[in-house]
């Protein structure tokens, strides 16, 4: 018996030790040509990283997005909204990596935005359908999501317009503000002092403008477009909570 478990540990030393040099040589194998579909050149790297303008993108998903809210009638698509918020995540990474969880965790809600797209076509039916199951509040909820997406929105409109009223080259009083406004209310002692603690470590004004391949006055005009835009989608997000009688602050 002792014999036949040391011979089946033996085999399965190898198979592990196999395992792991197929699994290295599958990488060796993959990595040229992953390098060669994706191109190695730095200068084209720097193209892709330039093209991208994640500050354009915001203001102009943003922008669409009001301009269908404040139409008769209509509706916003779930995944039209999903896809403007998308825009927004490069904006938590540029901040460094002492803020990577407030990243994270916005990034994994648009995520869930994205995949309730899929059914249903409307943030007021993907309401709803929380509604009927009684999980609106529920942690993970499509309902719970959307109302935190909706705060972070609402920092960074508050940020954007702080961010504008700034003179110098330092924004760590525009995101105190910014916090201290929305989200301060809504977090633990243990959070705000985490985030009090971090606001040490953010990057100047320029070094983020920098980052979003932007210079100060086409920054400063994205913004006042966002600024200007995000609050009738804001309040639109607002008003399917309270006509179903929800409640936006929980």
């Amino acid at each position: 018996m002792v014999e036949a478990e040391t011979k089946q540990r033996r085999r399965n030393v190898l198979l592990m030790c196999f395992g792991v040099r197929a699994c290295r040589k599958q990488k060796l194998q993959l990595v040229p040509r992953d390098m060669e579909e994706r191109g190695t050149s730095n200068s084209s790297k720097a193209s892709t990283a330039v093209d991208e303008k994640p500050l354009k993108k915001i203001a102009e998903a943003f922008k669409e997005l009001s301009n269908a809210v404040t139409s008769e009638g209509s509706e916003v698509d779930v995944a039209a909204f999903s896809r403007a918020c998308a825009f927004v995540s490069p904006l938590f990474g540029c901040v460094g990596f002492h803020f990577k969880f407030i990243e994270m965790d916005y990034v994994s809600k648009v995520k869930d935005i994205t995949e309730a797209s899929k059914s249903f076509r409307t943030l007021e039916s993907m309401v709803d359908r929380d509604v009927q199951t009684n999980s609106v509040r529920t942690q993970g909820s499509h309902s719970r999501n959307l109302l935190m997406i909706k705060r972070g929105l609402d920092f960074l409109r508050v940020l954007f317009e702080q961010i504008l009223l700034t003179k110098g080259n330092s924004i760590r009083d525009a995101i105190s503000k910014a916090y201290t406004q929305i989200f301060n209310s809504y977090h633990g002692w243990a959070l705000r002092k985490a985030v009090a603690a971090r606001i040490h470590y953010i990057p100047s004004k320029q070094q983020i403008i920098r980052k979003l391949c932007e210079d100060e006055s086409s920054a400063g005009d994205l913004m006042q477009t966002y600024i200007l835009a995000s609050p009738a989608l804001l309040q639109y997000i607002e008003k399917i909570f309270l006509e179903r009688e929800l409640g936006i602050d929980w």
